[in-house]
């Protein structure tokens, strides 16, 4: 097996601004986590530089109309086009080299999907990535160019098949959008229910354009739902949909902002649940293109995306953090050196609530999505039967 890890120290150099809940310290926080595990001097495993996209594979998928907005704003002024595009203060502020870190980023992307189309690796992780929310024509969500839509191009440019898995707590609804109508491209989304939480979207009865019924599919999720209860419905959901698709390539976005200490969000999964969903994404996936996405706890982002990369790489890690990471255990103001939680305590009754929702949830989609796909929704023996 041979992996692929991306990433730019030039993320360092750009910020969304001191009061904006996306910090660009997490990626170089994450790194030296994994530096100091030695996660990246594997054998078997190639570190890439990411290398800005090129304009025209950004106008692939978003309007040459946004993105000169885009390149406009690249000085930190807002253009007069940019409120007509979702720049502005808010989300999606602009800030000097906008548009150059969106470049980085969906390059990064792009090139976990070429060296994996190419062979070079068998999968890959692009932390920077999993900007799911940019729309074609405007910014949304924190995201300014959807370079998860731009890896999955690419894979299928080279005639892949691909499935797209999504744990963020948010939904992925740019994702969604762009291959709504796209039979090719199976999308699945687990996420906070959009009554509650941005951007609003995400339900089951959004199944797929006319032309891809059961193409898109949603799994919801109550306020406080806990890992155990998360990983019964994404057992329920992810599997049986999967060996129906076959894909030929996964491409996975690995959000860390379900954890109970998110700031923006509501669910309530711990360090050890999240790598639970990562290993059976793993496992599940012919070639895997992995990509990070939402996370604005950076101690939980740093410890989960460490712990994505060595399961990628089939590595058990020591429970506690490496001595070499100290200094930013005590800048970060880690509560302790433990890379896993303990564990996380959810009242019962809202345990119960949740897991009901999730239940009704999967129900919903065994009898609306699993028979477009000739999938039986029952379990004999522990499997979904087709």
């Amino acid at each position: 097996m041979k992996t692929a890890l991306v990433h730019s120290h030039a993320f360092d150099h750009f910020d969304y601004g001191p009061q904006h809940p996306l910090r660009m310290e997490r990626l170089g926080l994450t790194w030296r986590l994994m530096e100091a595990y030695g996660l990246t001097r594997l054998s078997g495993s190639t570190v890439y530089t990411s290398e800005p996209a090129e304009e025209r594979d950004i106008v692939a998928l978003h309007t040459q109309s946004y993105v000169d907005t885009l390149k406009a704003a690249n000085t930190g002024q807002a253009p007069r086009s940019a409120s007509l595009h979702g720049l502005g203060a808010g989300d999606n502020p602009v800030f000097p080299g906008v548009w150059d870190v969106a470049r980085l980023i969906a390059g990064g992307s792009r090139l976990a999907a070429q060296v994996v189309a190419r062979g070079e690796a068998d999968r890959a992780f692009h932390f920077a990535g999993g900007l799911h929310h940019a729309m074609h024509n405007r910014a949304s969500g924190f995201c300014y160019v959807n370079d998860a839509v731009l890896a999955i191009l690419e894979l299928r440019r080279q005639g892949f098949r691909v499935a797209y898995v999504d744990i963020d707590a948010h939904h992925g609804d740019g994702v969604q959008a762009a291959f709504y109508d796209d039979q090719d491209v199976l999308t699945i989304s687990t996420h906070e229910r959009g009554e509650r939480l941005f951007p609003g979207t995400g339900f089951v009865r959004e199944t797929g354009g006319s032309s891809a019924l059961g193409y898109s599919v949603n799994l919801p999720l109550e306020a406080y739902t806990e890992s155990e209860a998360f990983h019964e419905a994404f057992e329920a959901v992810v599997p049986p949909l999967l060996r129906a698709f076959r894909p030929d390539a996964v491409v996975a976005q690995l959000g860390v902002d379900a954890h109970l200490t998110d700031p923006l969000t509501h669910l309530a999964l711990d360090v050890q649940g999240f790598a639970r969903a990562v290993a059976r994404i793993v496992e599940l996936s012919p070639r895997l293109v992995a990509l990070g996405g939402g996370g604005y706890d950076l101690r939980n982002v740093a410890r989960g995306w460490t712990a994505a990369w060595a399961i990628i790489n089939g590595v058990d890690l020591p429970a506690v953090m490496p001595q070499s990471f100290a200094p930013d255990l005590r800048r970060f103001e880690f509560e302790s050196p433990a890379l896993w939680d303990d564990a996380i305590e959810v009242p019962a009754p809202v345990r119960a609530r949740a897991r009901a929702y999730a239940s009704a949830q999967v129900q919903a989609i065994h009898e609306v999505i699993f028979p477009l796909h000739d999938i039986r929704g029952h379990v004999a023996g522990g499997e979904t039967v087709r």
